[in-house]
């Protein structure tokens, strides 16, 4: 890698149709649109030289230009579905982009549902990121609060159930019986963040790639909005402490 720092774009995903909460990324949370705070994040933690919203919503977009990013386009509706990979939306759009004649060497995904990542998570990933130029992609992870050893298949028609983990021949006690202390350390990845090298999503055809870097997430960094109730513990969390979320001016 060259001495010159790689350029980075911010990509945040943000469709509409959301199920589980309607209008989950414009809904109001504290004040400001859910996509608000993952927008002022990255605008200030100084690293990207581009933030872009892509989103398959006119409404979602005018409130992202609102909040100071930009939506290029909008995404197709056959990459804005339930079941759309992310590896389809983000080829389309650094795809069509560099037709346009722009490049960048690698991009991070901010996703709207992780509200209390501030600027300074963000910039802590770019960090270590950019520490091992062997890594393909950077993903934050946190440790299991529900290790996948003590977790079951369940076939409903024979009313049985196998472990998902089975342990090695060389432990004589299943590990869905050891104690969680004796159990291997095991993560489990967040919507925080992710960085990958464009390289990897075009020469791999994934977002991944082989060398994965784990980022570490701290305290509510990581802390994923999806249903009804994981809103309301947020909502509970920014009464407690206001400064847990990003500071928004607008």
């Amino acid at each position: 890698m060259s001495s010159k720092t790689p350029t980075c774009w911010a990509l945040i995903p943000a469709r509409a149709g959301s199920k589980r909460i309607p209008n989950k990324n414009v809904k109001l949370l504290g004040g400001h649109p859910l996509l608000a705070y993952t927008i002022r994040a990255a605008i200030d933690s100084g690293i990207f030289a581009r933030i872009i919203v892509s989103t398959d919503s006119r409404k979602i977009a005018d409130i992202a230009k609102k909040y100071g990013v930009e939506v290029p386009f909008l995404r197709p509706v056959k990459f804005a579905g339930d079941h759309s990979p992310d590896m389809e939306w983000v080829k389309h759009l650094l795809g069509k982009l560099f037709k346009e004649g722009d490049t960048v060497d690698c991009f991070s995904i901010l996703r709207p549902t992780s509200p209390f990542r501030q600027p300074e998570t963000i910039r802590r990933a770019w960090r270590q990121f950019l520490s091992d130029n062997r890594t393909d992609s950077l993903r934050a992870v946190e440790k299991c609060k529900q290790h996948p050893a003590k977790m079951w298949r369940v076939d409903f028609a024979a009313n049985r159930m196998k472990p998902v983990l089975v342990n090695p021949a060389k432990h004589k006690v299943p590990w869905h019986s050891m104690q969680y202390q004796s159990l291997p350390e095991i993560y489990v990845q967040n919507a925080s963040l992710e960085m990958t090298w464009c390289k990897t999503i075009f020469e791999k055809s994934t977002i991944a790639g082989d060398a994965i870097m784990p980022f570490f997430t701290k305290g509510h960094e990581g802390f994923d909005i999806n249903t009804p109730e994981d809103w309301v513990v947020a909502e509970h969390m920014i009464k407690e402490n206001p400064n847990i979320l990003a500071k928004i001016n607008v």
